[in-house]
């Protein structure tokens, strides 16, 4: 019998190691970025960084500048790997990630306003990448203002503030083959890159390629792409193909120690308003994972969880500390490993099961195991 200890998410870092390998032989010369916001889409940003590097990345990315001064308190230094930082408001820490050698991503020229600033304040010039939005719709900024930003960012180079490392956009639909806007977007980016580059911006690297667009679509791939949720062993889509297809391996298990198990007569109510009721006299086991910590409620009478050598489904509703399993009168004991996703090699369910049991994707499944389930790092 497999015991536990405790409630954890086992993170194999051999496995992420392998499959950052797996997508570097399919681009090429093209370099791949580690992103590691939202904590390693809740792996732990800087053990996942640490492995990336020490696979060859060269290129972190993060969403919010709080994260990438994280990773610098962390230990990664700027001789180690560069980090790119894209999701900026006007109180941001603008000065701090120039000090820090941060690579900011301005997608409008009030943002140029904010670095030039934080440049007087660091006595350091600045790394900007400029981001353009070819239909995604977000954040980059649109073509119509896209040649006055470049023309501010050329300004402020020729004056020794900044230098322009990058040139970068995103993908609203890579992960649906054959959809008009991945065409659209990229003759956009081209077009973008045109101007930028006939103003005289010399950048770094372009790119463009999400994790679907790294798998499937080889011209979208330029100096550069970002591993998202491909790094992590996860399909960005189902319709794409299995993690095994691209050759990717799940990296994140997440089991717990059966807390309680008891037997209960037909017609027993399980967990907050009695939406499952026993059909029969049976076993109940209680597991101490819930939505505290990151279980989704929506999973209520539909997650997958293996006990037992066999699939159970969460008997009643994810309370906020637990969940039950109806084991149809197996036997099962406290302490025994109840295995809710991992990468299926023992017949468990994976983060995408998961993710059809709730109706959204395994990025959310992943993203959200909160804080208070350990994280147990291991080199399988």
């Amino acid at each position: 019998m497999n015991n536990v200890m405790r409630a954890e998410a086992v993170v194999d870092l051999g496995a992420l190691q392998q499959n950052l390998r797996s997508l570097r032989a399919r681009v090429g010369s093209a370099e791949v970025m580690s992103v590691v916001k939202a904590d390693a889409y809740g792996h732990g940003a800087l053990p996942v960084a640490r492995a990336a590097l020490a696979a060859g990345t060269r290129w972190l990315g993060v969403a919010k500048p709080e994260e990438a001064l994280a990773l610098r308190a962390g230990g990664i230094a700027p001789e180690q790997a560069r980090i790119l930082c894209w999701l900026w408001t006007p109180a941001a820490p603008w000065a701090e990630c120039v000090a820090a050698d941060v690579d900011i991503t301005v997608s409008g020229v009030w943002a140029l306003g904010r670095v030039a600033e934080a440049v007087r304040a660091a006595g350091r010039p600045a790394r900007v990448q400029l981001k353009a939005d070819t239909g995604l719709g977000r954040n980059g900024a649109q073509p119509h203002d896209w040649p006055e930003l470049v023309s501010a960012a050329r300004r402020l180079e020729r004056e020794g503030l900044i230098r322009v490392t990058g040139l970068w956009s995103h993908f609203a639909c890579a992960d649906e083959p054959g959809h008009p806007s991945i065409q659209a977007q990229l003759d956009a980016f081209h077009e973008a890159l045109r101007v930028a580059e006939a103003a005289g911006v010399q950048p770094e690297v372009r790119h463009m390629a999400n994790s679907p667009a790294t798998l499937t679509l080889p011209e979208a791939h330029f100096d550069l792409v970002r591993a998202g949720i491909a790094q992590y062993g996860l399909s960005p889509s189902p319709e794409l193909g299995t993690p095994a297809d691209f050759g990717l391996r799940p990296v994140m298990t997440l089991q717990a120690p059966v807390a309680s198990v008891k037997t209960v007569p037909a017609g027993h109510g399980v967990s907050y308003g009695h939406t499952y009721v026993t059909p029969g006299r049976t076993t109940l086991a209680l597991v101490p994972l819930g939505y505290a910590d990151g279980i989704p409620r929506h999973a209520s009478s539909t997650g997958p969880v293996l006990l037992g050598g066999k699939w159970r489904t969460i008997a009643g509703r994810v309370a906020m500390d637990q969940f039950v399993l109806d084991l149809g009168g197996d036997a099962a004991e406290v302490g025994e490993a109840a295995i809710l996703f991992g990468p299926g090699d023992q017949g468990e369910p994976t983060a995408e099961d998961w993710a059809r049991a709730c109706g959204t994707i395994s990025y959310e499944i992943v993203t959200r195991i909160g804080g208070r389930v350990p994280r147990r790092y291991v080199e399988a």
